[in-house]
């Protein structure tokens, strides 16, 4: 199984078309078998295709650019988070190879009003891979110290909505810098998650934001946002930064996080 998740930072980036396609071509090359994305975006005044998903979803034209080079089978499910840069209904994203089964959505902020840019909602996938139900959840949690929407609420929320009866991934930017004791990244371990990164057999420094960034703006440090975890005990064969302008180029201001199990 291949997993990829990146905050996509979308339509904030120059040349964001180029940096789409480019991310069309790593998944199409991998053939990752789900990919969890953040921060994907659509203008509030475009036009609907379906339901909520407006013409200039991210997400939409990442599938329809998959589908140009050839790569038909991926599926998604998106939903709207909240309002961002004023003029974009900002959500989250799965795009997956096999069938899914059932999704969801749901909030996991204190606040439910789409108009507050820290309102948060998670979606799901129920998908079957080699005759068993695996669940996928793309994840953007806030911050530690948020007096408004507390990170352990935030946490808390996720658990009690996730079905926890079979195995589930939780992969997203998670805003905790996991190199900081004692506040949002051991408070997940502290809940029975297992860090794949740490399973991995082979990995990299791990590091998917360096310097500063949207919510991060007075940031100097390297740090390691984007997780991918899981209630199961597994030992990927490696982890490893994409998209980190050494292997690839950056398509966002996060790097990526790709695991092989």
């Amino acid at each position: 199984m291949k997993l990829l998740t990146l905050n996509c930072h979308s339509w904030q980036e120059d040349n964001q078309l180029d940096k789409l396609t480019l991310l069309a071509e790593k998944i199409s090359n991998e053939e990752y078998d789900v990919i969890a994305l953040q921060e994907v975006s659509q203008h509030k005044d475009s036009a609907f295709i379906y339901e909520n998903v407006r013409e200039d979803n991210y997400a939409f034209l990442l599938k329809k650019e998959l589908e140009r080079i050839g790569k038909k089978h991926y599926e998604f499910i998106w939903d709207l988070s909240h309002i961002g840069y004023s003029v974009f209904e900002e959500g989250v994203a799965l795009l997956t190879r096999h069938p899914v089964n059932e999704w969801f959505s749901f909030f996991i902020s204190k606040s439910e009003d789409q108009n507050f840019w820290k309102t948060r909602k998670v979606v799901g996938a129920r998908i079957s891979y080699k005759g068993e139900n695996v669940t996928f959840y793309s994840c953007h949690l806030g911050w530690w110290d948020d007096k408004e929407e507390p990170f352990q609420f935030q946490v808390d929320t996720l658990l009690a909505n996730v079905k926890s009866e079979q195995a589930f991934y939780l992969m997203g930017d998670f805003n905790n810098d996991a190199s900081i004791k004692g506040e949002g990244y051991d408070y997940l371990l502290s809940k029975g998650l297992y860090d794949l990164y740490n399973q991995a057999e082979e990995k990299d420094h791990g590091i998917t934001v360096e310097g500063k960034i949207d919510g991060w703006s007075q940031n100097t440090q390297n740090l390691r946002l984007d997780l991918i975890l899981s209630n199961v005990s597994i030992q990927p064969r490696c982890s490893k930064t994409v998209f980190n302008g050494r292997e690839q180029p950056m398509v966002s201001d996060h790097f990526g996080v790709e695991v092989k199990i």
